[in-house]
């Protein structure tokens, strides 16, 4: 059965995640620390998105910044990866939506929670 923005707004209620928004756009609660996830419907997929910071303007520091990413992107993540959006390191992933189902949903969430508390601190210090 093919899925829309309210079967993933169910998801997230049912996965008990704190979030708000409407309309396909859900900004999902990564704890009090931690910075928003962004989940968007944009048919015909789901992309799951945070803003991790900016890459610094030394280019040894992105060297060493760049490394860091591709390790982690190769050893602790199985749904999401690390990206650069312009001077952004943001850490995303794609979902389809039409075979969309709760667990893939949690799974995804569930990577970018770990990457959330075991990366993002090693990184904003790397960059400076």
């Amino acid at each position: 059965m093919p899925r829309n923005a309210e079967d993933v707004e169910n998801f997230l209620y049912r996965l008990n995640r704190n979030f708000e928004g409407e309309n396909g756009m859900f900004l999902v609660s990564s704890g009090t620390d931690g910075p928003p996830i962004a989940v968007r419907v944009v048919e015909p997929i789901v992309v799951v998105r945070v803003d991790i910071g900016t890459i610094p303007a030394d280019q040894g520091k992105q060297l060493e910044l760049m490394r860091k990413l591709l390790e982690y992107n190769g050893t602790d993540l199985v749904h999401a990866a690390y990206a650069l959006e312009g001077d952004e390191m943001v850490l995303s992933a794609g979902l389809e939506l039409e075979s969309l189902d709760e667990n893939e949903l949690a799974a995804v969430l569930s990577d970018i929670d770990l990457a959330l508390a075991r990366h993002v601190a090693t990184l904003r210090e790397l960059a400076g």
